[in-house]
C-alpha cells in the first residue's frame, strides 16, 4: 500500500446561509480562498493524488489541480463517489475533507492519519466537542471506544444529545473499504441525498472497526457557514500566522491588529506596529519597522528600512536598505534605492529613486500620459538627489545624479546631473492690491 494518504476535499456546495452569489468556498480568508487554505493543509500531509470535488460552476476555478464534477447536489457521500475515477487504482489511506473547514491544520490531519492507522480502522472520524454542540451529528461510542453510530441531532434521542463529542465531516476511509460502503448508500431519507454517515453506519454494521479522533483544539474541526463564523477563522489564522513569525523572531507590537498573510516572509528583528496589514509575497527584512497603520502588498522591504506609519506599499515596491517611505506614502513599483527617503504626503509610482536621495513632501510621479500612448512611464531619479516640496515629475523624465529641483516645480524635461531645476511661474505681488479691492 501506498505510504501516502490520498485526499478529496468536498467544496460542491452552495452555502446558501452565507447571503451570498459567491460559493461559500470561494469566499477569501488572509489572501486565500477558503478551500485553498484546506486544499494547503492537505498538501502539506503530502496527500497524493488530491483531488477537489465542485459543482459544475466551480470546475474551472481551480487552476493547478485534479477536480472532480458533482452535477447535482445530491449529499457529501453522492460527493464522494463523484471522485472515484479519479482515485482509481489508489489503495492508500484516504482523507475526506471539508471546503468550509480552513482552520483544519496539517498537524491535525498527521494526527488523524496517525490514529487511523494505529487502529487499524477501515474509517476514522475527526470528532470535536465544541462549546455548543448545536445541531452537529452526535458521536456514539461502544464500551470499547470504537464508533457505533453517527446520530444527527434531529434523530437523537435526548441521552444521545447529551453527548458532547459531534462529527466534523472529515475523515480518513481505507480506500478498498469505502467504495463498497458507498455501493450501499440510497437515498431513502428526507433529504433524498446520499451522506457519508451512512457509509460509517455501513462498515459498523459490516463488522468494521470505525475510530474516532478528537480534535485537542475543537476551533479546528469547525465548519464555515455565515459571514460571523467566517469572521472567526480569519481570527483564528491571523493569530496561527502571527505566532509561527513572533516565534521565529519577528516583533509583532499587538498581534491582534497585525493581518499577515500567509505566503509572507519576514526576517527575524524585523518590528511590526499595529494596525498593519501584509499581503501576497511581500518581504520584510531583518531590522525593519513597518507601520504602525501600514499596508504593504506584494512589495519588499530591505534590511533596516522604515515604513510608514500611514503609508501604502503596492505591488512591485521596493525599498532598499536603510530606504523610508513615511507618512502619508504611496508607492507603486518603484524602486526606493538605500538610504533614500519619500517621507510625507507623496505618491512615487512606477519610478527608480536614487542612493541616499531625499524626495520633498507633496511629490508626484504622473505616469499616465495616454497622448503617448498605452501603460505607465517611468521616472528615473538618480542618487543624491534633492527634490522641493510639490513636485510633479511628469513621466518619462530623467533626473540626474546630484541635481536639485525647486519647491512647486512641474519637471516635463530631464535634469542634467548636479543642475538646479526651477520649473514655475514667476511671483508677481502687487502692493496696495488688497486696498484697491476694498474701495472698489
Amino acid at each position: 500500500m501506498n505510504s501516502k494518504p490520498a485526499a478529496v476535499v468536498l467544496a460542491g456546495g452552495l452555502g446558501t446561509r452565507m447571503k451570498s452569489d459567491r460559493p461559500k468556498h470561494f469566499h477569501r480568508i488572509l489572501g486565500r480562498r477558503m478551500v485553498d487554505w484546506v486544499v494547503e493543509a492537505a498538501r502539506a500531509v503530502e496527500a497524493d493524488p488530491l483531488v477537489v470535488v465542485t459543482s459544475p460552476e466551480g470546475a474551472s476555478e481551480f487552476e493547478g489541480i485534479q477536480t472532480a464534477v458533482q452535477m447535482e447536489p445530491r449529499g457529501t457521500g453522492d460527493a464522494l463517489a463523484a471522485a472515484r475515477s479519479a482515485l482509481d487504482g489508489v489503495d492508500s489511506d484516504l482523507f475526506v475533507l471539508s471546503g468550509d473547514a480552513p482552520v483544519i491544520s496539517p498537524a491535525l490531519l498527521s494526527d488523524l492519519l496517525e490514529t487511523h492507522r494505529r487502529e487499524g480502522a477501515a474509517a476514522t472520524i475527526l470528532s470535536f466537542r465544541p462549546p455548543d454542540p448545536r445541531e452537529y451529528g452526535r458521536v456514539i461510542r461502544d464500551g470499547n471506544g470504537s464508533v457505533r453510530a453517527i446520530v444527527e441531532a434531529g434523530d437523537a434521542s435526548p441521552d444521545e444529545l447529551a453527548v458532547d463529542e459531534v462529527n466534523s465531516s472529515i475523515y480518513v476511509f481505507a480506500a478498498d473499504r469505502v467504495w463498497p460502503a458507498l455501493d450501499q448508500l440510497d437515498t431513502s431519507n428526507e433529504q433524498g441525498e446520499l451522506y457519508l454517515t451512512d457509509a460509517v453506519r455501513e462498515l459498523v454494521e459490516n463488522g468494521d472497526h470505525v475510530a474516532a479522533y478528537i480534535a485537542p483544539d475543537p476551533f479546528e474541526a469547525e465548519g464555515v457557514n455565515t459571514r460571523a463564523e467566517l469572521a472567526a477563522a480569519a481570527a483564528a489564522l491571523r493569530d496561527r500566522i502571527n505566532e509561527e513569525h513572533m516565534l521565529a523572531g519577528v516583533t509583532i507590537v499587538d498581534p491582534q491588529t497585525t493581518w499577515i498573510e500567509p505566503e509572507v516572509e519576514i526576517e527575524p528583528d524585523a518590528e511590526i506596529h499595529p494596525f498593519t496589514v501584509v499581503r501576497g509575497k511581500s518581504k520584510i527584512a531583518a531590522g525593519a519597522v513597518v507601520g504602525p497603520h501600514a499596508v504593504v502588498d506584494d512589495a519588499e522591504i530591505g534590511p533596516g528600512a522604515t515604513v510608514g506609519p500611514f503609508c501604502y506599499l503596492r505591488p512591485g515596491t521596493h525599498l532598499e536598505r536603510g530606504a523610508k517611505a513615511g507618512t502619508f506614502v504611496e508607492i507603486k513599483n518603484a524602486r526606493i534605492g538605500a538610504g533614500a527617503k519619500v517621507p510625507h504626503l507623496s505618491y512615487i509610482g512606477d519610478a527608480d529613486v536614487g542612493e541616499e536621495t531625499n524626495i520633498g513632501a507633496g511629490a508626484i510621479t504622473a505616469n499616465y500620459r495616454p497622448e503617448l500612448g498605452p501603460g505607465k512611464f517611468r521616472t528615473e531619479i538618480g542618487r543624491n538627489v534633492h527634490t522641493g516640496s510639490d513636485n510633479v515629475f511628469v513621466a518619462p523624465v530623467t533626473i540626474g545624479d546630484n541635481a536639485w529641483v525647486a519647491a512647486g516645480s512641474v519637471v516635463t524635461k530631464n535634469v542634467p546631473p548636479g543642475a538646479l531645476a526651477v520649473a514655475r511661474s514667476r511671483q508677481v505681488t502687487k502692493e496696495g492690491y488688497a486696498d484697491r479691492k476694498h474701495h472698489d
